[in-house]
């Protein structure tokens, strides 16, 4: 486990670092995207992925990688969407942006440990191709989420979806570099 939790943190590092510097030439103007929008993106870098597990010809000289890192960052700004609300402007400094992000990113990782601790890290017998398939389905299942206006009746709720894509993208990232 505590292997898990380094390569947690370097993936998330990675990831953070990114963000920061995204952040440093866009500003906030993620802080517009409705959550549909922001599943949106995510679904077209899990597909992406899923085209370039499947494909032998790549015609965009970007990889699995950076796809993941993306899936990542989108849904960590879904959960900060979540819980602050959709703005006509951007709103947001770099470091109040980056406190929320890792507020997100604590949460998702206790998550992570929590059932890596019941499931006994099942995931690192688990193909990159299916943690894909994984996202995607996660993907579809929030998708109808939203359709239904935010309301399940026995599911997991929105922020539970994107903290599993978060943990799955992060575990694939692991298997790639490993």
């Amino acid at each position: 486990m505590q292997d898990t939790s380094k390569q947690y943190d370097a993936v998330i590092n990675t990831c953070r670092s990114l963000f920061i510097n995204k952040m440093s030439d866009y500003g906030s103007a993620w802080r517009i995207l409705r959550l549909p929008s922001l599943t949106d993106q995510i679904f077209i870098k899990a597909q992406r992925i899923r085209s370039l597990q499947q494909n032998d010809v790549r015609k965009v000289d970007e990889g699995e990688v950076s796809e993941f890192i993306g899936i990542i960052n989108y849904s960590i700004m879904a959960l900060i969407q979540l819980e602050k609300g959709v703005v006509e402007q951007p709103d947001l400094t770099t470091e109040e942006a980056t406190i929320l992000y890792d507020e997100k990113v604590a949460i998702t990782k206790q998550l992570m440990e929590d059932k890596n601790h019941d499931y006994g890290e099942a995931w690192r017998d688990m193909r990159v191709s299916s943690l894909t398939d994984l996202i995607l389905q996660k993907l579809l299942r929030v998708k109808q989420i939203e359709d239904n206006a935010g309301k399940t009746i026995v599911s997991e709720g929105i922020d539970a979806n994107y903290q599993d894509m978060i943990n799955y993208a992060i575990f694939a990232m692991i298997h790639l570099k490993g």
